[in-house]
């Protein structure tokens, strides 16, 4: 076990645990939307959970650190919250704010986040933009909305690395990126049909059961 200092909060950990998970685990939040717990190799997409440690020169994703002894953690500090804010709007200017008609309306990531930042959902500084499909249909079992997806790739790593099924991955580059699908309806296994992990882990509700629509 270690101890580290976590805005001023002695906390024990077990040394090399992940420090994003270390702050949850002690109700001290902070924005995320890509990480999951017990990711070995976190991707650090979303670039929300940005902490300052003492000893570093700039801000840090928090779930790419190991906790050490006598680590000094600030996660409310001016610059971690100009980046998480800054995260937050370029996310949001390529996402459609559509929330009373989305079915994660009221238990949305997004909303929690920009409640917590205290920022608006429609961002007044940058130009939104939407990609031309609103709906894909491509999956048999599945509709992905890619305007409502902020590519935090859950999906795909309870697809691949926890369910073992990979039929997910990100397709394209750039602002065109998207989650893509593997085969048709005759090769996608009978345990995706049974699954549904992808759909559940979604923060917002991008990847939808067909039948539940």
């Amino acid at each position: 076990m270690v101890t580290l200092l976590i805005d001023d909060k002695k906390i024990d950990a077990k040394e090399g645990t992940n420090l994003l998970s270390v702050c949850l685990e002690n109700d001290i939040y902070i924005p995320n939307l890509c990480y999951i717990e017990g990711m070995q190799n976190p991707p650090a997409s979303c670039r929300l959970c940005f902490v300052e440690i003492e000893g570093q020169d700039h801000p840090i994703a928090s779930c790419t650190v190991r906790v050490r002894d006598d680590m000094l953690v600030h996660t409310d500090t001016s610059r971690v919250r100009r980046l998480q804010k800054t995260a937050l709007q370029l996310l949001l200017s390529v996402h459609d704010v559509d929330c009373k008609n989305c079915p994660a309306n009221r238990k949305c990531a997004l909303q929690d986040i920009a409640r917590f930042l205290k920022t608006a959902l429609k961002s007044k500084r940058l130009d939104l933009f939407l990609k031309k499909t609103q709906v894909d249909q491509s999956h048999p079992l599945f509709d992905y909305y890619p305007n409502r997806c902020v590519l935090c790739g859950r999906c795909v790593y309870v697809c691949r690395d926890q369910q073992k099924l990979t039929q997910l991955t990100f397709a394209q580059r750039g602002f065109n990126t998207v989650i893509g699908f593997f085969g048709n309806s005759q090769t996608i296994p009978p345990s995706c049909d049974r699954c549904r992990a992808c759909a559940e882990v979604c923060p917002v509700a991008a990847l939808l059961p067909r039948r539940e629509i």
